[in-house]
């Protein structure tokens, strides 16, 4: 078993998709941090402290996941943090594509590899951005995210 692994993401909100990477990735490593980080080319419903609120009550079931925060690039937290693997989830061939960009300048930056988990079918059509646009226009989306990351989904947007 690998030792540390990041799995970064803005988790505006998190999503059973990210759940479900989450915990894939959290039978592979003795420690996974879920870190949430500052993206500026994002615009978000949730604050910082209220997404590490989120995460910290989805994550509550996994023994060796903690959450984290960093701002700035990613490998920096990994190289002040001791983290030497990235896991990221991809759903679609756009994804990789992105993704794979940032994996290889990540691991030519610092050595910081990159693993690739494929989005499970029943969460490949989730994102974020979907989720809170359905739920900005009254559709149901309490199967796509945690209850309490739905519940408080509800009242943000009530807001």
């Amino acid at each position: 078993m690998l030792h540390r692994a990041v799995c970064p993401g803005t988790f505006d909100p998190p999503t059973n998709g990210h759940l479900d990477v989450i915990g894939r990735a959290a039978a592979m490593f003795d420690e996974l941090v879920v870190a949430t980080g500052v993206n500026e080319s994002k615009r978000r419903l949730f604050g910082d402290d209220e997404r590490v609120e989120l995460l910290r009550e989805t994550v509550a079931g996994f023994g060796n996941v903690t959450v984290g925060t960093f701002d700035g690039l990613l490998v920096d937290y990994c190289r002040a943090e001791g983290i030497g693997v990235i896991v990221k989830g991809v759903r679609t061939a756009g994804d990789y594509d992105y993704e794979l960009q940032m994996a290889l300048m990540n691991r030519r930056l610092t050595g910081v590899e990159t693993i690739f988990l494929p989005a499970a079918p029943e969460h490949a059509h989730l994102s974020s951005s979907l989720v809170k646009e359905v739920a900005r226009f009254g559709g149901d989306v309490s199967s796509f995210v945690p209850a309490s990351v739905h519940r408080r989904l509800t009242e943000a947007l009530a807001r």
